[in-house]
């Protein structure tokens, strides 16, 4: 008698549905909104005016992570690394150590799983000041689960020393560049690059690194958010008011060292329903962070996740996954109402 043995490799069966999309790779949310181009690169360009000490590094994708601009502006102070993330960021724990503050631009999933263990033992253990931005956070590319980020944070957050950040808008990623570049010690931001919606200009919103701050209140939910999710769910906030639910948003955008003091304060109010909100897998992010800090500190709430499943995600076009994956305003909407 023969067996037949199925092979652990069997190709992966793509659901029904259009997936299909001639840019995988696309600004977030900017339709009907205004957005800037590349902040990141400009705010870092503009620092560099004062700011000798400040280089960049990219590791082949200058103009995908925004740093073309700066190197434009500062082709003797621009290093192209090549495809090589392992050696950019040693390169750049060496430049620290020789007074410069670096800038080191790759994508999300190469810096976080090819290169951590050089970020652990050239740049965290040494407490030098490299700054590390990287582009394609969570889901905000098609590629697949080759180029989406999904556990970044994840990765990042057991780092010892280093600060992590997701801003939400090119308002917060200009303002959170300066900061940065003030930081003493080394940092991984997440990039939202080319044309960045503008967002939390309209409220008068200043960043400050280590802090959360309360964007609208309410008094049924309390949405605590960070990265682009803060813009969806203050889109979904007014939705659900125009049906009578009142929801506050209290925007994190760092994530490590985590505002405790101002997120118990506000989920320590009580009466409503707390749910985070974060580009990323429900593992290890934004939400874990905040209902440990919770648990902590004695705080009992009805507490609800919105992210991303644990779970390598699809190929397709953006605003079809950000549906299937309950990202878009539509899902975060409908996802509430049904927890209320």
């Amino acid at each position: 008698m023969t067996s037949r043995r199925q092979s652990k490799y069997t190709p992966r069966i793509a659901p029904k549905g259009n997936l299909r999309t001639s840019a995988m790779i696309a600004s977030l949310d900017s339709e009907g909104r205004d957005t800037v181009d590349a902040p990141f690169g400009h705010a870092l360009t503009d620092l560099a005016k004062t700011r000798e000490d400040i280089v960049g590094l990219t590791a082949d994708l200058s103009k995908y992570t925004d740093l073309h601009v700066f190197a434009k502006a500062y082709p003797d102070r621009f290093y192209q690394m090549g495809m090589a993330e392992q050696v950019m960021l040693s390169a750049a724990a060496g430049l620290a150590r020789e007074g410069f503050t670096p800038f080191a631009t790759t994508y999300a999933v190469f810096a976080s799983r090819r290169a951590y263990d050089f970020i652990v033992m050239a740049i965290a253990e040494e407490n030098l000041p490299v700054k590390i931005v990287c582009a394609l956070p969570g889901l905000t590319t098609g590629y697949g689960p080759s180029h989406q980020a999904t556990e970044d944070l994840a990765i990042m957050r057991g780092m010892p020393n280093l600060t992590v950040l997701d801003p939400c808008d090119a308002t917060e990623i200009a303002q959170a560049t300066s900061a940065i570049a003030d930081h003493p010690g080394p940092v991984y931001m997440r990039l939202l690059r080319g044309k960045v919606p503008d967002v939390l200009s309209r409220y008068g919103y200043e960043f400050e690194l280590g802090k959360a701050k309360t964007i609208r209140d309410g008094s049924d939910v309390l949405f605590i958010a960070t990265g682009l999710m803060t813009m969806r769910v203050l889109d979904a906030a007014e939705r659900l008011e125009a049906d009578g639910i009142s929801c506050a948003v209290l925007h994190s955008p760092t994530i490590k060292p985590l505002d405790e003091a101002t997120i118990r304060a506000e989920a320590g109010k009580g009466g409503r329903l707390v749910v985070t909100a974060e580009n990323h897998s429900t593992t290890g992010g934004l939400g874990e962070a905040v209902a440990a800090s919770l648990m902590r500190g004695d705080i009992h709430v009805s507490f609800r996740q919105i992210a991303l499943p644990d779970a390598f995600l699809d190929a397709g076009a953006l605003p079809t996954l950000h549906d299937r994956y309950g990202l878009s305003v539509d899902a975060v909407t409908a996802q509430v109402k049904s927890w209320l």
